[in-house]
C-alpha cells in the first residue's frame, strides 16, 4: 500500500497547491475565470494533471468554494471561538472579518463577496454551494447575537436577522469600496458603523474596546470612542 499512499499524498498536495491559486484567481476574476489551462500554467503543471484532480470545471469551482470556506473559517470563525460566546465572540468575529478583508487574505478581497455577485442570479449547484457557505456564516453570527441577547449583553428587542444583515452590509461595502478606490479608509467607516449598530443594540462600550472595535480614550481605561 505504500506506493499507493505516496501517490495519494502527492495528489492531495497537488490539489492543495492548485486550489490555493484557484481561490485567488476567483476572488479577482470570478469562478468563471477558473480554467484547467490557466491553473496548469499558473502552477507549472500539465493540463491533463490538473484535469485529473477535478474532472470538470464545475467540480473545480465547487472545490474552490469549499477551500475558501475553510480559509474564512480559519481566519475569522476559529479566532472568534477563542472568546466566550455572546457579545465578546460576536465582536471578535466582526473585528477578524474586517481584518481578513483588509489584509487581502484573498488577492481580490473577500472571496464570497466576489462570487456571490457573479452567481446571485444563476441557479445551479455552484450557486447553491455559495448560498450554503454564506448561510453558514450568517447563522453563526446570528447565533452569537442570540446568545448576547440571552445573556443580557444586547437588548431583548434585537432582531438577529436584521442585525446580521446590517453588519454584513457594512463589511461587504467596505470590501467593495476599498478595492474600487484602493484605500483602507472604507474599513474604518465599517468599523465605526459596526460600533454604532452594536451600541444602538445595547452593547457595552468596554467590551467593544476590548475587542479592538473602539479606539480607547487616553487616560481612561475601559472607555473609548467609535
Amino acid at each position: 500500500m505504500k506506493p499507493l499512499d505516496g501517490r495519494k499524498a502527492r495528489g492531495d498536495e497537488s490539489r492543495r497547491v492548485v486550489l490555493a491559486r484557484a481561490v485567488d484567481i476567483a476572488s479577482v476574476n470570478g469562478l468563471e475565470g477558473l480554467t484547467i489551462g490557466r491553473l496548469a500554467a499558473e502552477v507549472s503543471a500539465s493540463k491533463s494533471g490538473v484535469a485529473a484532480l477535478f474532472g470538470t470545471k464545475e467540480q473545480l469551482q465547487l472545490a474552490a468554494i469549499e477551500t475558501a470556506r475553510g480559509i474564512f473559517t480559519a481566519s475569522v470563525i476559529d479566532l472568534a471561538r477563542t472568546q466566550p460566546r455572546g457579545l465578546r465572540r460576536l465582536c471578535a468575529l466582526l473585528r477578524s472579518w474586517i481584518d481578513y478583508s483588509a489584509d487581502r487574505v484573498f488577492e481580490g478581497g473577500c472571496f464570497f463577496f466576489a462570487v456571490s455577485a457573479e452567481f446571485d442570479s444563476r441557479p445551479g449547484v455552484v450557486h447553491d454551494a455559495i448560498v450554503r457557505a454564506v448561510d453558514e456564516r450568517d447563522a453563526y453570527i446570528a447565533a452569537n447575537i442570540g446568545h448576547a441577547v440571552d445573556q443580557g449583553e444586547l437588548l431583548d428587542t434585537t432582531v438577529s436577522r436584521q442585525l446580521v444583515f446590517e453588519l454584513t452590509a457594512l463589511i461587504e461595502a467596505s470590501n467593495s469600496y476599498s478595492l474600487l478606490r484602493m484605500s483602507a479608509e472604507p474599513y474604518e467607516f465599517a468599523r465605526r458603523g459596526v460600533v454604532s449598530r452594536l451600541l444602538a443594540s445595547g452593547a457595552n462600550m468596554t467590551v467593544l474596546a476590548e475587542a479592538g472595535l473602539v479606539d480607547p480614550v487616553p487616560g481612561k481605561p475601559g472607555t473609548g470612542r467609535p
